[in-house]
């Protein structure tokens, strides 16, 4: 079986014939010469309807996959045609390329599927090429999936951001968290009002006004935007955002109650703690249930905080918006009458979006930011993986080319 007959299986491109193939004059490369078919008309590459031939330029050499450990590259000599519809003589389209890339379509998506497994150097590297070949191929294939993403009924989405490089750099992060999909929708540079006005801005009023869920965190001018932007919608807050604030405070009360022990020569119960009070009961060691036992014998600031954190977490057991709500009340009640600042402090904004927090339990629990979660791991996966992208552009291409879901460009052979 010839090479010419298995392309002419897997990559066939109407109106050219592959002509001849040869190596190349140092054995490291094949070369197969292309030729247009005749009687077939050459394509102008603006309005993509045929045209009359005007003249030729130099060849050209299209990078194919590579073959059994040899460079392919397709030869071609560029048609110009005078297009009386376009009134410019310009150079013709052809099936396997992509304006004055040098890679061939089907090459572009398929470094672009290992640059998904792989970092974008081990790529590179796997395949003998560059870095930067292995950018233009992202590139390309994920602008051909932006272009023809079906956006669809969008009922659920959550906002979140997380932090790209050092100096409080973030992304914003808008994810489609509908129970049949789970996608990247968007992606803005910083955490600002702004940046998340682009969002709406991107997706449109149509798209906008049928959000039936909207999860985020408690940062306001989240909220405020949101308010603007989707009042129909059922606001949903973070359940675990909600939950690592606490964390937090609790942290903070044993941080300073340890020190002020310290400071009066007692004994030091508080030491090495931490852990101990801010993982789940469930998913404490044999050895620590005994020790958090011993702990909260203790009359301590940071034992009675410590049994509100946990006391609190009994909210996300009930089903009904009304008695989620008593239970709420009751706890901040309490919380308020603790004598513990930072706990305190939690109370007072639960109180402020009490109406948010019980959403959760309007959306019949249906609806969090669990996935969002995921999600924002898995795109600092993106960028471990990376060692950090040098700019905002090629992050952006890698996010929306890991976690978008983007469609891809259908070839007539599946290369794997």
């Amino acid at each position: 079986m010839e090479l010419i007959t298995i392309l002419n299986r897997c990559h066939r491109s109407r109106g050219f014939v592959y002509h001849r193939a040869r190596f190349s004059p140092d054995h490291k490369s094949i070369e197969v010469s292309v030729r247009p078919r005749e009687g077939s008309a050459a394509i102008c590459s603006r309005c993509h309807q045929p045209a009359p031939g005007y003249d030729q330029l130099a060849e050209r050499r299209f990078e194919f996959i590579p073959l059994w450990g040899f460079f392919v590259f397709l030869l071609y000599t560029m048609r110009r045609v005078d297009c009386r519809r376009c009134g410019a003589v310009v150079v013709e389209e052809v099936p396997w390329g992509d304006g004055k890339r040098t890679l061939t379509r089907v090459y572009m998506l398929f470094l672009a599927r290992w640059a998904r497994r792989l970092s974008w150097k081990e790529t590179a590297e796997a395949f003998r090429t560059s870095w930067e070949k292995v950018f233009d191929a992202v590139e390309h294939v994920v602008a051909w999936g932006m272009e023809h993403r079906v956006l669809g009924q969008i009922d659920a989405i959550g906002v979140d951001e997380i932090q790209y490089a050092k100096g409080h750099r973030y992304l914003t992060l808008v994810y489609q968290i509908d129970i049949g999909i789970i996608r990247l929708l968007w992606v803005g540079k910083e955490r600002t009002i702004e940046s998340f006005q682009g969002f709406f801005t991107t997706m449109g009023e149509g798209i906008v006004s049928k959000i039936v869920f909207i999860c985020s965190d408690m940062w306001e001018p989240y909220l405020k935007l949101i308010r603007e932007k989707c009042s129909e919608a059922l606001h949903i807050l973070d359940r675990f955002h909600i939950v690592a604030k606490m964390n937090k405070a609790l942290d903070e009360v044993r941080a300073e109650e340890a020190r002020r022990m310290q400071r009066e020569g007692r004994v030091p119960v508080l030491r090495k703690s931490r852990w101990l009070l801010l993982k789940r009961s469930e998913n404490l060691r044999d050895e620590q249930h005994f020790r958090l036992r011993d702990l909260l014998r203790y009359n301590l600031k940071t034992v009675r905080a410590y049994l509100l954190k946990e006391a609190f977490q009994q909210l996300w057991d009930y089903n009904s918006p009304a008695w989620a709500g008593k239970f709420l009340d009751e706890w901040c009640r309490q919380t308020m009458r603790s004598r513990i600042e930072p706990m305190k402090k939690i109370a007072r904004s639960l109180r402020q979006h009490r109406e948010l927090i019980l959403n959760y339990f309007r959306a019949q629990k249906l609806i969090s930011s669990g996935v969002v979660e995921g999600l924002n791991n898995k795109a600092k996966v993106t960028m471990r993986k990376s060692y950090g992208f040098r700019t905002y552009r090629v992050l952006e291409l890698a996010l929306y080319h890991s976690l978008g879901k983007l469609p891809e460009p259908e070839l007539t052979h599946d290369f794997f």
